[in-house]
């Protein structure tokens, strides 16, 4: 279960949200791991709220260069300075704004394996492309990209997260058979990678709430969330990283 807060947060505001989901974590059960990924500046106040917690930590985006003249990016091994677990690459979101073709995500995630780093890899299709019965080859094509770049050894080691476009912050989300077969499909693909590949987390992000989390989880290829707008309230968070341990159990 990894907590997206996206461009969220205040000093003040987050003290008490990374305080709480610690607190809240730390009584769940074993299978359930927790993770939030936060704006670059609170990566040093996430180190010393969650450093020694249940909780880790991770970057939302990081650079597909080592270093260098890349004004405003953040390279790889920068947060990794943080003690940061996760780092988010391919978000649709960096997609759909920052113009980032799949190649561009594949160094990402590179850079981020090199750094210690584990990427979540996000696929996802538009509403548009969702509708002329295109997602396979669109979140295939996503995925094959970085797939592509990494040994199986280094792909074992990453983490798919799904998140339909069009059911991202929309209030909409997918159902549960049409997000497990999606989830079936990233499967079949990261298995075709190495047998080894094939168990890769792959996470749920489309709008995942405390109402329908169970439904979701409780799917079989479906192995956990990116959760966006309800990681920003420590009840809700805490309310599906709960879910999760009731399906899991």
């Amino acid at each position: 279960m990894v907590g997206n807060w996206k461009m969220h947060g205040r000093m003040g505001d987050n003290a008490t949200l990374l305080t709480e989901v610690a607190a809240g974590a730390s009584a769940l059960q074993k299978g359930v791991r927790v993770g939030v990924c936060v704006p670059c500046p609170y990566l040093a106040q996430s180190q010393a709220l969650l450093s020694g917690s249940v909780v880790q930590w991770g970057i939302q985006d990081v650079s597909a260069h080592a270093g260098g003249a890349f004004t405003g990016e953040v390279a790889a091994e920068m947060a990794a300075d943080f003690g940061v677990t996760y780092a988010i690459v391919g978000h649709s979101e960096r997609r759909a704004y920052h113009r980032e073709s799949p190649e561009t995500v594949a160094s990402k995630a590179q850079r981020a394996i090199e750094a210690g780093l584990t990427p979540i890899v996000c696929v996802g299709e538009s509403l548009e492309e969702r509708e002329a019965g295109t997602t396979e080859q669109i979140i295939g094509t996503q995925l094959d990209a970085v797939l592509l770049v990494l040994t199986e050894e280094q792909a074992a080691g990453i983490v798919v997260a799904y998140e339909p476009v069009w059911a991202i912050g929309t209030g909409k989300t997918a159902r549960p058979g049409q997000a497990q077969d999606v989830h079936a499909f990233l499967r079949h693909k990261l298995l075709a990678k190495g047998a080894s590949v094939a168990n890769v987390p792959v996470l749920y992000g489309g709008s995942v709430k405390p109402e329908n989390a169970e439904e979701l989880f409780g799917q079989k290829d479906i192995d956990g969330g990116l959760i966006g707008g309800a990681s920003l309230k420590s009840k809700d968070f805490l309310a599906i990283c709960r879910a999760a341990q009731i399906v899991m159990h």
